[in-house]
Formats: C-alpha cells, structure tokens, sequence
C-alpha cells in the first residue's frame, strides 16, 4: 500500500521557519504543522500548495508517495 510521505521539518528549518511561523504563514495552527510532519494528518491539496508556497519549492518538493 502506497503512503503519502513528506521532507517538511527538513524544508522548513532549511528557510528559517519554525513551526510557529510557519503555521502563521499558512493560517493553520502550530500543531497542524507538526502532525504533517509526523504523517499524522495529510494535508488539503490547498494547505499543501501554500506551504510549498511559503517554502518557495513545488508540492513534489515536500510530498511524496512511497510504496511500503
């Protein structure tokens, strides 16, 4: 079964943002940031296209599918 996986943390400390500020540049709590990252909760298609926005990089650049 295919799993939706993400580089976020890594992109996210690479351009400064803390989840913090992340999530203030999206409009989502600090929490919604942190269990994306943890593959708790998958992104709207929308929440992912700001938060590659605000990271300038593509969605493909964070998401990503992986075969288990």
């Amino acid at each position: 079964m295919a799993e939706l996986h993400n580089t976020l943390k890594a992109h996210r400390t690479d351009k400064g943002f803390t989840q913090a500020s992340l999530a203030e540049a999206v409009g989502v709590s600090r929490k919604s940031i942190n269990t994306i990252e943890n593959r708790v909760f998958t992104p709207s298609t929308l929440l992912a296209l700001q938060i590659a926005h605000a990271l300038d990089c593509s969605v493909h650049d964070i998401f990503y599918v992986k075969d288990n």
